[in-house]
């Protein structure tokens, strides 16, 4: 729950600890759950779990932990739900990952801009430990700070080019990320893994 100062500051509470009112799911319904005040990813086949809500420009705080070995990812601006190749081909992903303990990090690691944007290092804590994301979305600016450290920035005009980065190397997303719309819907992902969320608020800007 928000705190008066951070209600006051502009903060929305976009989880009440107790339901998942404001939530939608593309997945198996019961593969989401509460458990003890956080939101749970069952890996029962849950897809997505979306705000109902859209957003453009925001702060996103998050809290999330995993078990040992489990790929997640929270997804921004989603535009298009129908199907999971529309969610990550609209959606910006900064992934969830156990990546604790790897000296060199890509652009499939924990806190990246996945496929596009690798952390500047290694910030994550062992699996079953709590992890901070605060991610930005102002305009073209997407930052990425994970347990208080910044270690992710991306501007989205320079990714002009359906299928290429800035410099040259490939990925995988089928729309120049500059041209994809700048609004929709927060969406946390069922990799096939059990994750955690709370203290899931976000400030417009």
């Amino acid at each position: 729950m928000l705190s008066e100062k951070g209600r006051a500051e502009g903060w929305i509470s976009l989880f009440d600890g107790k339901s998942l009112r404001g939530w939608g799911v593309t997945g198996n319904k019961e593969g989401w759950t509460v458990d003890n005040g956080a939101i749970l990813c069952l890996a029962k086949r849950g897809g997505y779990l979306y705000t109902l809500e859209e957003y453009d420009n925001f702060t996103l705080s998050i809290d999330f932990k995993i078990e040992e070995g489990v790929n997640s990812g929270i997804f921004l601006r989603v535009s298009d739900l129908a199907d999971n190749r529309s969610i990550v081909n609209t959606g910006l992903e900064v992934q969830i990952l156990d990546s604790y303990g790897r000296e060199e990090v890509s652009t499939h690691d924990c806190g990246a801009i996945y496929g596009l944007v690798a952390p500047s290092k290694n910030a994550c804590k062992p699996p079953g430990t709590w992890n901070n994301a605060v991610i930005t979305c102002r305009d073209n600016l997407v930052t990425v700070e994970l347990n208080g450290e910044k270690i992710a920035e991306m501007d989205v005009n320079r990714w002009d080019t359906p299928g290429i980065n800035p410099d040259g190397t490939k990925n995988k997303f089928r729309h120049a990320w500059r041209d994809v719309p700048r609004r929709g819907h927060i969406a946390l992902q069922d990799h096939n893994g059990k994750v955690w969320f709370r203290n899931i608020k976000l400030k417009p800007l």
